[in-house]
């Protein structure tokens, strides 16, 4: 799969942070308005301090003003597509359940929604 958000999940990719997991983690979020927002995944001593890179993306994006999204693609080098982890599902449903989610590796790609990926999705507000 060669498309710009693509492209930019992996190229974030390489500076995750990962000296613990070995396991980098880049993520491209497309804003509805279609600027792009980048997060990788910074790791610490403190494991649950760890930062995944789709909630550094989202924070990235919020801090910039934006709240509505399009697509995530997250990049990996594993040999399956890696989902988003729970912590980060619930975070990226605040934004809305119908959020399209590609994960990549060197040679497969795996395509969800967000409401598929978390269907009793925590709201504050219901989704439609």
């Amino acid at each position: 799969m060669h498309d710009s958000l693509v492209d930019a999940a992996r190229g974030v990719r390489a500076r995750a942070h990962a000296p613990y997991s070995g396991f980098q983690v880049g993520a491209a979020l497309e804003s509805e308005d279609g600027e792009v927002y980048l997060g990788c995944n910074v790791e610490n001593a403190s494991y649950g301090l760890t930062v995944c890179a789709e909630r550094s993306a989202i924070s990235a994006a919020v801090a910039a003003g934006k709240k509505r999204f399009r697509r995530i693609v997250i990049a990996t080098e594993a040999e399956q597509p890696t989902p988003p982890c729970g912590a980060c599902r619930q975070v990226l449903a605040e934004f809305g359940p119908d959020l399209v989610v590609d994960s990549v590796t060197p040679t497969m790609v795996a395509h969800w929604t967000l409401r598929e990926l978390l269907p009793s999705a925590f709201a504050h507000r219901p989704f439609a």
